[in-house]
Formats: structure tokens, C-alpha cells, sequence
């Protein structure tokens, strides 16, 4: 309508007069980083709950149908039956948020998880991932056919050009038809970080594709040189709280590409509660977008438990 287009007309237009201040991002950033993360006894329940946010990950180039298989029941069973056991934990449906995975790997990932009787959502990139560099039409197809596939989460990359080049407008059409695309799935858009220059890029990316509908900003794609920072976290995590004032809309966070420590998961947690509040801490709202991470979590819980570190041998890989 027209009404919506003078609205969104009058937001693009704040959205290219917005300015970060560097310094303070970089103290800010300095000052989480600093924070005590929780107690001993704590730990352990803060990293099943970081589990509970993990978009179980497989993006490679020689994915096979074998291992998709091992990433979805990994993702149904994350930290092993005793271990959870001992914690009182293991009828409590300690499971991963989702799995993701490519396009063409929906489909098998969703047989998996229907035959292991799990209602896990299955992720998929879309969009020309990584880059983000195909005609529009193969981007949206690309959408649609992992939605029909049995994909109710949909990671898209923005075509980082239209940022750059402050194309704003433009930006927003596409996401909106990204979104129009997904239907009822959920929409992550990736802002692929590392790519967009500034903070000052980076926020107002930011606010287009919260604009535009997307249910979560994600920071990666996991394939870029530089992934989730700090600094970078909370440019966009203020975006999101901004966002939140401005329409009463909570728009979700994502990490990813690099983070692969128990400790590390800890780190986010404190962020998305000093930036957002206690109502982020949900998977709902926020997910870790990791590979390996997982299997660090698990080797923490293991030393929780037993006092003792696993042998490689006892906790089987992903």
C-alpha cells in the first residue's frame, strides 16, 4: 500500500542518517568482554541451554547423505544419555535448536529426522550462499525450493553490493521478496559482516532487514574472512533493541563462523543479557550458529559430571 511504501519511505530515510560511534562500540565490546561469566555449578546448565540454541551446522562441499544422517541425530541426542542422566536432565528434551544445512541436503535431513521421530526444524541456507552473487530469480527459486523441501528456517545472505553502494531501497525489496518467498518459514538474514565496511553499514543493514521482515539477524556466513566479533555483535544487537523500541517487534540474533568454545558460548550469553535482556535468552531468539562448538560443550559436561576429561575416543564426533 501506499501508506506502507510513504512509511518505509520516511525509515529509509532515517536509516541513511544513522551514525555509529566507533569508540564507544569498541568499549563496550571491551567491557562484555571482561564480564565474569557464570559460576562453576552454573556452568553446566548455562551450556545445556547454549546446546538448546545451536543451529547444528553442515555447509561443505562434499556433504553426503551419510553425514547429514549423523548431524540430525546428533542434533536429537547432543550431550550423551548418562551424561544427561546424571544431571536429572534427560527427560527434558535436551535437543540442538535446528539442523542447517544446503538446499539440496533439505530433503534428506528431513527423512532423517521424521524416521528418528523428532520435530526439529531443518535450516537451509538459500540465496546464492555464500555470496549471494546469482540473479534474483535463481535466489528466490532457490527459497522456494527449500521450503517445499520440508525447510522451516531459511538463513539468506544479502547481496552485500546493495549496502555498499548505500542502495538501501533496493536492499529492502529484495529481503521483502525473500521474505514473501519463505512464506511460513522463519527468515535469518545473514549480513555476512566482514563484507559491509563500517559499523555504520552494518547498523543500518541491520534495520533493513528488520525492516523488511526477517525474523533474525545473523551476523556470517561462516565463509567470510572475518565472522562474529564482539564489536560487530553489539552494532547489531543495539540495532535490534532500537528495532524493538521503535516498532515492538523482537527480532532474533544469530552468531556464527568461528565459534567453537564452550567458554566462547558462555560469552555471547552475557552479551545478549547486558544488551537485551533476559527475554533473548531463548532459542527463540537467539541461536549459535556452530559446527564444532558442540563438541566442546559436550567435553565441558562430560568434566562436570565426572571430573575428568573424555578420552578422544568417548565421545563420538559429530
Amino acid at each position: 500500500s501506499s501508506y506502507w511504501h510513504d512509511c518505509m519511505h520516511q525509515n529509509l530515510e532515517w536509516v541513511s542518517k544513522v551514525r555509529v560511534n566507533t569508540q564507544a562500540v569498541l568499549k563496550r565490546a571491551q567491557h562484555i568482554q571482561g564480564q565474569k561469566i557464570p559460576k562453576k555449578q552454573w556452568q553446566a546448565a548455562w551450556l545445556l541451554k547454549a546446546v538448546t540454541c545451536i543451529d547444528l551446522t553442515t555447509l561443505a562441499g562434499d556433504d553426503t547423505p551419510s553425514n547429514i544422517h549423523r548431524l540430525c541425530l546428533k542434533a536429537v541426542q547432543p550431550i550423551r544419555y548418562d551424561l544427561l542422566k546424571k544431571m536429572d536432565m534427560h527427560n527434558k528434551g535436551v535437543t540442538t535448536a535446528a539442523v542447517c544445512v544446503y538446499p539440496s541436503r533439505v530433503g534428506e535431513a528431513v527423512i532423517t529426522l521424521k524416521a528418528a521421530n523428532s520435530s526439529l526444524p531443518v535450516a537451509s541456507v538459500a540465496t546464492g550462499f555464500p555470496a549471494g552473487q546469482t540473479p534474483l530469480e535463481t535466489r528466490l527459486q532457490e527459497v522456494r525450493m527449500a521450503v517445499a523441501h520440508g525447510a522451516s528456517e531459511i538463513d539468506i545472505v544479502i547481496n552485500r553490493k546493495l549496502a555498499l553502494a548505500g542502495q538501501w531501497e533496493a536492499m529492502y525489496d529484495e529481503i521483502h521478496q525473500f521474505r514473501e518467498a519463505c512464506g511460513d518459514a522463519h527468515m535469518k538474514t545473514i549480513l555476512a559482516i566482514g563484507e559491509l565496511g563500517t559499523f555504520t553499514n552494518i547498523y543500518k543493514a541491520s534495520l533493513v532487514a528488520m525492516m523488511a521482515g526477517s525474523d533474525f539477524i545473523k551476523t556470517s556466513t561462516g565463509k567470510e574472512v572475518v565472522n562474529a566479533t564482539y564489536p560487530v555483535a553489539i552494532v547489531m544487537v543495539r540495532a535490534i533493541r532500537d528495532y524493538y523500541l521503535f516498532t515492538g517487534q523482537k527480532v532474533g540474533f544469530k552468531p556464527a563462523g568461528g565459534i567453537r568454545t564452550a567458554q566462547e558460548s558462555l560469552l555471547w550469553f552475557t552479551l545478549i543479557k547486558e544488551e537485551l535482556g533476559n527475554d533473548w535468552l531463548c532459542p527463540h531468539l537467539f541461536r549459535l550458529g556452530a559446527s564444532s562448538l558442540l563438541a566442546d560443550i559436550e567435553r565441558q559436561i562430560y568434566h562436570h559430571v565426572t571430573g575428568q576429561y573424555p578420552a578422544y575416543h568417548e565421545l563420538p564426533m559429530a
